[in-house]
């Protein structure tokens, strides 16, 4: 019973709001991989660099194209959403306004 207008992972993300931030030096993979801008790609790489150092918002940035999207969930060495997920109009802030596209131009 998701929300059929947005992406999948943010209308769970949305639905499980109790979940979240989670903190990206610390996370499991199967948690990270359920953030809003992170893909299976990025998760690897970012479990694979948090091993050597702790991880800040602009390594995040360089590993994943998706941090504008995924920062209310995550919490970094640097970042802490303070309560954006608490927010009412959060799912307005990461989507676009859906609009009828018409059939004849």
């Amino acid at each position: 019973m998701l929300d059929l207008e947005i992406d999948p992972k943010l209308a769970w993300a949305l639905k499980n709001r109790d979940r979240f931030p989670v903190d990206v030096n610390a996370a499991a993979r199967e948690m990270l991989l359920r953030v809003p801008g992170l893909g299976a790609r990025a998760v690897d790489k970012i479990i694979a660099t948090r091993r050597h150092t702790a991880l800040r918002l602009d390594d995040i940035a360089r590993l994943s194209p998706g941090l504008k999207r995924a920062l209310p969930f995550l919490i970094a060495a640097d970042h802490s959403p303070a309560r954006l997920t608490d927010r009412s109009d959060l799912r307005a802030r990461l989507t676009k306004p859906s609009r009828q596209m018409s059939l004849f131009a």
